[in-house]
């Protein structure tokens, strides 16, 4: 199984995740900016953060033989706090970069004003630099602020192909189905989406405009996620080609709208002594 996974925090996992990531078919993902799992104090926080993501998790994942690619945004928990809200002035120079393959992720997390000025911002970002936006779903109250990330969405003008609406569950696939966006999941070990629910999700709407993600964050989570859906499927009787559809040729066209996606395999899966800026991800040999 050719697995991409259009949505997992590598930043917050091990090298023992690439190595099992890599072990069960994982090739390539996108690792989308979010929080840091306490607050920010300055933008210079966000910028450091930024270049980890274009610089050493590129470099750590192709150690480990897969393709690494981000999206760059601020994210909505962080859209209320002063003191973050300047990094919106920088963004243009890393959306710019190689490998930054959409605005992300954006959208509402407590329903603020502050929280829709931004992502209104973002949208906007999206549509001047020609690429797709990743948006993130309230936890709480999904329904409404599902159904307010559309209205935002429609209002911007951009074109609903190039939006992916995330964290979407039963409750809410049908409102993003019917607005032409893509439609995005996060499978989980105890909350959100599980892949037997997803295989469900799969047989009422089809394949068509579906991610499939493990998000993978500071939490508890599952890198391997993508594969346990893939296999449901199997079981459920979709096809072979019906999972790689969802598992591969989806978020490659999805991401590949940015013009930006980079898939030639890396050659091997084995770290070697190579190091990005001095570092490397071998210790010393073992004595």
């Amino acid at each position: 199984m050719k697995i991409f996974d259009p949505h997992i925090h590598m930043t917050s996992r091990t090298t023992d995740d690439y190595e099992t990531m890599y072990a069960a078919g994982v090739r390539a993902l996108v690792e989308p900016a979010f929080w840091l799992g306490q607050p920010r104090t300055n933008v210079g926080s966000f910028t450091d953060y930024f270049d980890s993501l274009i610089g050493w998790e590129r470099f750590r994942a192709t150690q480990f033989g897969i393709r690494h690619h981000c999206t760059i945004a601020l994210n909505p928990k962080e859209a209320n706090d002063p003191r973050c809200v300047e990094v919106l002035d920088v963004l243009p120079r890393y959306l710019a970069k190689d490998g930054v393959v959409a605005v992300g992720e954006v959208g509402y997390d407590s329903m603020t004003e502050a929280e829709e000025k931004v992502f209104t911002h973002q949208l906007g970002l999206a549509i001047e630099h020609e690429l797709p936006i990743l948006v993130h779903t309230p936890h709480r109250d999904k329904l409404s602020g599902t159904q307010r990330t559309l209205d935002v969405v429609r209002e911007s003008g951009i074109d609903p192909a190039h939006v992916v609406v995330d964290h979407l569950n039963e409750v809410t696939v049908g409102l993003v189905a019917e607005s032409g966006c893509w439609m995005g999941f996060s499978v989980y070990p105890d909350t959100k989406m599980d892949e037997h629910r997803m295989v469900s999700i799969l047989k009422e709407y089809g394949t068509d405009r579906m991610l499939v993600n493990s998000a993978a964050d500071w939490g508890r989570s599952d890198p391997l996620k993508t594969l346990h859906t893939g296999k449901a499927m199997l079981v459920a009787g979709f096809s072979q080609s019906d999972v790689d559809k969802v598992l591969w040729d989806n978020p490659v066209a999805f991401y590949g709208q940015s013009g930006k996606l980079m898939l030639d395999p890396v050659p091997g899966s084995t770290p070697t002594a190579e190091t990005f800026e001095g570092n490397s991800v071998l210790r010393g040999a073992r004595k």
